[in-house]
């Protein structure tokens, strides 16, 4: 498996993520699966069946967890500068056609959440950016049609 770019703050929370899982969740599942095993006929238990379901999707993401972190890659974008947009790269980018302002950071796939204004650099966004300059003006297809955005601000953190 390849190595997974994300920074030390999205490494953090997948290790917190981790940790929540395997010290309260799991142990909490499990006291639950024994509680509704007191209740006697398994195959007409509710609370059973939900609380096994619980226990697989919390194995699954443990599972996923540790591969994602045992292949991660920490990059800190307070160590890079420059005009260039790479991996890490703050943005302020504004849109030609309403002069919209928008803020992006680029991260790992796996940290990337647009309502905190980080994108994943799998994104076609993100690609587009990725290896262009400040005052560059883009285009990125998206399913609405076609936007343009000038690169106004690149910053690493």
């Amino acid at each position: 498996m390849d190595r997974i770019p994300m920074t030390a703050a999205g490494l953090k929370q997948l290790e917190a993520e981790l940790r929540l899982l395997k010290d309260i969740e799991r142990p909490a599942v499990t006291k639950a699966i024994g509680i509704a095993r007191e209740h006697g006929d398994l195959k007409e238990n509710a609370e059973y069946h939900a609380a096994r379901e619980r226990q697989s999707f919390i194995e699954g993401r443990l599972l996923e967890l540790e591969a994602i972190i045992s292949h991660s890659e920490v990059i800190d974008p307070s160590k890079l500068s420059g005009d260039v947009v790479r991996f890490g790269a703050k943005l302020l980018l504004v849109d030609e056609d309403t002069e919209a302002e928008k803020v992006y950071q680029i991260v790992g796939e796996h940290e990337a959440d647009l309502s905190k204004g980080t994108i994943s650099v799998s994104s076609p966004l993100a690609r587009v950016l990725i290896g262009r300059s400040l005052g560059d003006s883009v285009e990125v297809k998206a399913p609405g049609g076609s936007k343009f955005y000038e690169i106004v601000k690149v910053e690493y953190a």
